[in-house]
């Protein structure tokens, strides 16, 4: 009668941390061999952006870049003059 692993609920059947190490006694080579030789094979074939997709994702960042250093701006602007009209007087 073989052991089975528990079954839980919240396992969605992920590996968190591979504990494969070399050294120890369930350490098997094979097993990684194959596991690399099929992510290469599953690997997508249109994964490049093409010329438009990739200005197209680059102006969103800068944007997203300038949004982030403009809300800072007005928040040192904000503390500057509460500082120089309120507080200081």
């Amino acid at each position: 009668m073989a052991r089975q692993p528990k079954q839980y609920d919240d396992d969605d059947g992920r590996v968190i941390v591979d504990m494969d190490l070399e050294g120890m006694s369930w350490h098997d080579r094979r097993i990684r061999k194959e596991t690399r030789a099929e992510k290469r094979s599953n690997r997508p074939a249109g994964a490049q952006l093409t010329k438009r997709e990739a200005r197209r994702f680059t102006w969103y960042a800068v944007l997203a870049g300038l949004t982030i250093v403009a809300v800072y701006a007005v928040a040192w602007a904000a503390i500057l003059l509460f500082m120089t009209q309120v507080w200081f007087k």
